[in-house]
């Protein structure tokens, strides 16, 4: 997908910049042609022979300097790329390009760029929760440049939220969705659930799961980018709404259950990422239940069961798919589920094992088809499981 394309780099003077060699690396190792272009800042985290290296193109440095290859670096660089992307991006590029300042080689390329520019933003969380950055960001939405939103975690300087630059297979992921490789969902629409449901207990505490929705929200970023139209049917969680999905909050399961029922009719595909509560409370206190004594007793109810409805109810044209985490016998506990609730493909995980437990920002899954097939998937970031899952979605549709 992004064999033979011309990728200009933009790199800035953040720590996250020696992230950026590894993007570069494996931007060129797919086959792409990558230039990439220094601020003086990014210089002083990483030497310019260490992109040299990896690309196998000279670094661009300097507004004023020429070449055989770019006879006005700062036109052509912009006008024969493909895409522009710039990672790390930091509160001072963010400013400079959102008040339409040029004074140096990267944002004059980006504000003479006609290709698509995506911006992976990287600094401190305090830095990227101020306010004034914040604006710049809308504002540059509003211009039309697409970004790759930070990761949450802890950042160099020891502080922890959202600030981290964005891992490089979402970044890789979201240049092949801007370069137009995949528009193959174009005309459905989509329903995905995603997070955790909260049964209540009383007016302050529920029951929960750990699940943070971040499989689900990738998902339907990831159908989205691909055309389709994006119902997310979301229990509560931090993350953020991806760009133009209709959003459907809800809490409980039931209440879930009857946003995915009534909204049923209008899908061609359903996506059940959820992790949906099995019981409830059969009886909510109104107030806050008090400690007294040395127990409590709850009476918990089975929830309706979203995906067997599903199944039930199943129309000709309907790709259904489910999830199943797993702590133990996953392929036996898989199969059955699969069968039992009437669906085309369940994405199967253990969540015990590193990089596949909830909240994490990569996953290892299973996929377990109708018709008796698996395949295994290695370790991988979400976004980019998430657009293998939908492979196999249209994958089954086209058989």
């Amino acid at each position: 997908m992004i064999d033979g394309k011309f990728i200009t780099l933009g790199v800035t003077g953040g720590i996250a910049a020696y992230k950026a060699a590894d993007l570069a690396s494996k931007l060129a190792g797919r086959g792409a042609t990558v230039h990439v272009v220094m601020t003086r800042s990014a210089g002083e985290f990483v030497r310019p022979l260490t992109f040299e290296a990896l690309t196998g193109n000279p670094v661009h440095t300097d507004l004023f300097a020429s070449s055989y290859q770019f006879r006005m670096p700062h036109i052509d660089l912009a006008t024969r790329a493909d895409i522009l992307v710039v990672a790390p991006a930091t509160a001072n590029f963010l400013g400079k390009l959102a008040h339409g300042i040029a004074d140096d080689l990267l944002t004059t390329a980006v504000l003479a760029a006609t290709c698509p520019v995506l911006i992976c933003p990287a600094m401190n969380v305090n830095m990227y929760a101020n306010r004034a950055v914040r604006e710049n960001v809308e504002r540059l939405k509003g211009y039309g440049y697409n970004f790759v939103e930070p990761g949450e975690g802890r950042v160099a300087c020891g502080h922890y939220g959202k600030g981290r630059l964005a891992e490089t297979g979402d970044i890789i992921s979201a240049v092949e969705d801007l370069l137009g490789a995949r528009r193959d969902m174009k005309g459905l629409t989509v329903i995905v659930t995603a997070g955790g449901t909260r049964e209540p207990i009383d007016p302050v505490r529920y029951i929960s799961n750990r699940s943070s929705g971040k499989m689900g929200y990738a998902l339907a970023r990831a159908a989205s980018s691909r055309g389709a139209r994006v119902i997310l049917i979301s229990a509560p969680t931090s993350l953020e709404i991806p760009p133009g999905v209709e959003i459907v909050p809800v809490e409980s399961a039931v209440e879930m259950h009857g946003e995915v029922m009534r909204r049923y009719p209008e899908a061609q595909v359903v996506i059940k990422a959820a992790a949906v509560a099995d019981y409830r409370c059969e009886r909510v206190a109104g107030r806050k239940i008090k400690k007294e004594g040395e127990g409590l007793t709850l009476e918990l109810v089975r929830n309706p069961d979203i995906l067997a409805d599903l199944g039930r109810q199943k129309r000709e044209g309907v790709t259904l798919v489910g999830f199943a985490a797993e702590t133990h016998e996953l392929e036996e506990n898989a199969r059955q589920k699969l069968a039992r609730k009437n669906i085309d493909l369940l994405v199967a995980n253990d969540v015990t094992m590193p990089g596949a437990g909830f909240g994490a920002d990569t996953n290892i899954v299973k996929l377990f088809y109708a018709g008796g097939r698996t395949e295994s998937l290695p370790v991988m970031e979400k976004l980019a499981v998430a657009h293998r899952i939908l492979d196999a979605v249209m994958e089954i549709r086209q058989d």
